[in-house]
């Protein structure tokens, strides 16, 4: 995913409200943008921080910029982290259409946001007549705190705790289901869950994995010019 135009580069003065964060350009100026995420972003808030932001000139909204990347370093030099939980869907999409994802490879047709389960949509719907249906979940991941190992979640997610639950009903209607933890970091050489975070969410996890749910961690490369997925990681719970 390359973005459309040259990202804004400048330093974190707060986040707050969970949607807003003031930035203090290179440029000398201070600008509120949109911040595109709903978890606690731990270890990434940090006043101070570099950050970069993509801007829009669509007159509807309030505020032009939006928060994309965040610099980080846990000791084994800085890297740059996406933040910006409106990307995984489409960054797995075009991982499995460029046939970067074996695990996913095989399916002709390829849906996002299709309803399915109790209200709720799927992020990917892949379908083949041969192989039949494979649901896809994908989960934004950001957090580290020991270097080298991603973890999900950084808060409480009751959703995603549901979303686990209504993939393990599609394998028993006799469907694949896939959960794929999307992680924007090239620091990235492991994932895990993070229990002492949301040990519900841990639970579910392993209800669904011994419904038949499958999980995959796929790792990108991040840079101001383009994100992409680069590779898998292994998961180590």
């Amino acid at each position: 995913m390359r973005f459309e135009t040259p990202l804004i580069p400048g330093r974190l003065v707060k986040r707050y409200k969970r949607f807003l964060a003031d930035v203090a350009l290179d440029d000398g100026g201070e600008i509120t943008c949109t911040c595109p995420n709903t978890g606690s972003m731990m270890g990434l808030v940090g006043p101070g921080s570099r950050v970069w932001l993509s801007t829009s000139d669509s007159p509807t909204r309030k505020y032009k910029h939006t928060w994309e990347m965040v610099e980080a370093d846990l000791g084994e030099g800085p890297c740059m982290v996406g933040i910006n939980t409106n990307h995984p869907n489409k960054l797995v999409a075009e991982a499995i259409e460029g046939g970067l994802v074996e695990a996913l490879g095989g399916y002709p047709t390829l849906r996002r946001e299709v309803k399915y389960g109790k209200n709720s949509r799927i992020d990917i719907l892949l379908e083949s007549p041969t192989r039949g249906l494979c649901y896809v979940e994908v989960k934004n991941v950001h957090m580290m705190r020991t270097a080298g190992r991603a973890e999900f979640p950084d808060s409480v997610t009751e959703r995603g705790a549901k979303h686990l639950a209504e993939m393990a009903d599609m394998v028993r209607e006799g469907h694949r289901a896939v959960m794929v933890y999307l992680v924007q970091r090239p620091d990235a050489r492991s994932f895990s869950l993070a229990g002492d975070v949301d040990q519900g969410y841990v639970d579910a996890f392993a209800a669904a994995k011994k419904a038949g749910v499958e999980a995959l961690a796929l790792r990108c490369r991040v840079g101001p010019e383009e994100i992409a997925v680069d590779g898998t990681v292994p998961i180590v719970i």
